[in-house]
């Protein structure tokens, strides 16, 4: 018999980033807490970042351009009837068990000090809608990570899922990679392929991405280390970078076949 000892198991530390979203960054939250395997992934806390860090109304105009008149309300109605039931990522989180840690922004040096103080050995965005400065980025014990709804680094930017569509490809690639100063920019750690139809809607891949993107993300939390030290360099060499969709670009997506809600 070996006199050395085992050294204990120890589950994985993560503290989660994410946007005050209760239509789509949800879902993710919802598979998430639901499959997680307690005994190999701890989850310290969360943080909710608003969204767009601006006026409900500005992001209300935004959202009308983008989705037009008719998909507007309905979309306006799921809103509405998610927040009658009094349904967001908090109160999930809070029903799960999982610690709130509220900040204005991640960047905040006293946010910063709190996660230092709470070392989570994995800091993970998801839909975070803030720049992640060097500071936030290093206040973890092993990686800070972001999963992406894109191809990398081909669809670098906002809305990858929409631009995917637009450009009929056979699947959205879901894409857990290493955050860097350099946005979207860090090595790939796993991936992850969900089909596309040829006519097919944003509201379906949006959803479904969540979804899987969220068991892709047990995968790689599960066996962190393993599958950090597993990750591809990112070859930069042809990279793209998307906007926001104009209406220009949505009456594009429905030519093509596609549907948004």
């Amino acid at each position: 018999m070996s006199s050395e000892k085992e050294t204990p198991y120890a589950s994985t530390k993560v503290l989660f980033v994410t946007e005050d979203d209760p239509l789509y960054v949800i879902k993710f939250f919802d598979v998430f807490f639901n499959e997680y395997p307690r005994e190999d992934i701890d989850v310290i806390g969360i943080t909710v970042v608003d969204a767009f860090h601006e006026p409900i109304w500005k992001t209300a105009w935004r959202m009308f351009k983008f989705y037009g008149p008719f998909d507007f309300v309905r979309l306006g109605f799921r809103f509405v009837w998610t927040k009658l039931k009094g349904r967001s990522i908090k109160t999930i989180a809070e029903q799960a068990g999982i610690e709130i840690f509220d900040t204005q922004s991640v960047n905040d040096p006293r946010y910063i000090e709190k996660v230092k103080h709470l070392k989570p050995d994995v800091i993970a965005s998801v839909a975070a809608p803030e720049v992640f400065k060097k500071e936030i980025m290093n206040a973890s014990t092993k990686a800070c990570i972001n999963i992406h709804s894109g191809r990398l680094p081909i669809y670098r930017g906002m809305m990858p899922n929409f631009w995917q569509l637009l450009h009929q490809e056979e699947h959205a690639t879901i894409t857990i990679h290493e955050m860097a100063e350099k946005l979207d920019a860090g090595g790939i750690i796993s991936t992850k392929a969900f089909p596309l139809k040829k006519q097919d809607s944003l509201d379906r891949v949006i959803v479904g991405t969540k979804e899987e993107g969220a068991r892709l993300m047990i995968e790689v939390l599960a066996d962190f280390d393993i599958a950090f030290e597993s990750r591809q360099h990112l070859d930069m060499s042809d990279a793209q970078y998307f906007s926001f969709p104009t209406p220009k670009d949505v009456k594009a997506l429905r030519r093509v076949g596609h549907k948004m809600l």
